[in-house]
């Protein structure tokens, strides 16, 4: 009598990749700075959804506050500085502000953000002594707390890019300053460069982690001084 013979196949067994112990608790180190930053990027815009107007239905403040970008070596604005101060101007001669302080990098004399401001607004024909200038306006930051503490604003409709509309909105309202936005982006020129919007979009994110940090911390500007109440000045 014959005995058949069975084959059976070797039985593969198949396991899941082991991720030791100390590997997850690293991946969740490197998650977790990142969730907390992307976090507090939303609760930027979150906060600002209610405060962002046109021109023309803004409310009315004293004050718009204006505030700095480049200027190129031969002393013309670039494209988005440009669209913040024909935005200022508007606002001034649609009635809605009383004075524009224009916030800017002056560190050294030979750039001089606030004062190419000033020209280009004269040049739009806004009046001499309505405009106002902050010549250590070097961050964001640091423009919202001057505003505050050397010009005396209270009220102020603030005025740049969209993207960067938010931050400002929750630095100045968070240090005391009742401020409504208006976007420059309405009257944007064909002047945008693709590389400086992603840089500008980009940088808005470690940007506002810093400005939260500042606000916990109560960071003062690079330079105080004297008080110079905005309204004063402008009469």
């Amino acid at each position: 009598m014959r005995l058949k013979r069975e084959f059976r196949l070797p039985r593969l067994r198949l396991s899941r990749p082991r991720i030791s112990h100390w590997r997850r608790k690293l991946v969740i180190t490197a998650l977790f700075p990142i969730l907390i930053v992307m976090s507090l990027r939303g609760y930027s815009a979150w906060q600002a959804r209610n405060h962002i107007y046109t021109i023309d239905d803004v409310p009315e403040r004293p004050v718009a506050i204006i505030f700095g970008a480049q200027v190129y070596r031969n002393g013309n604005l670039s494209p988005m500085l440009a669209d913040r101060v024909k935005t200022g101007a508007k606002l001034y001669q649609a009635g809605k502000v009383e004075a524009l302080l224009f916030t800017g990098d002056n560190h050294i004399v030979t750039y001089n953000e606030p004062e190419a401001m000033r020209q280009y607004a004269l040049d739009l024909g806004v009046p001499y002594d309505a405009i106002v200038l902050d010549y250590a306006g070097f961050r964001t930051y640091d423009s919202c707390y001057r505003a505050r503490d050397i010009f005396k604003v209270e009220k102020a409709i603030l005025v740049t890019q969209d993207f960067h509309l938010d931050r400002a909105l929750l630095i100045c309202n968070h240090l005391g300053i009742d401020s409504v936005g208006v976007a420059a982006d309405e009257v944007r020129p064909e002047g945008y460069y693709f590389s400086s919007m992603f840089y500008s979009q980009l940088r808005e994110v470690p940007a506002t982690t810093m400005a939260v940090l500042d606000l916990l911390s109560g960071e003062r500007p690079t330079f105080l001084g004297e008080p110079l109440p905005i309204m004063a000045q402008s009469r």
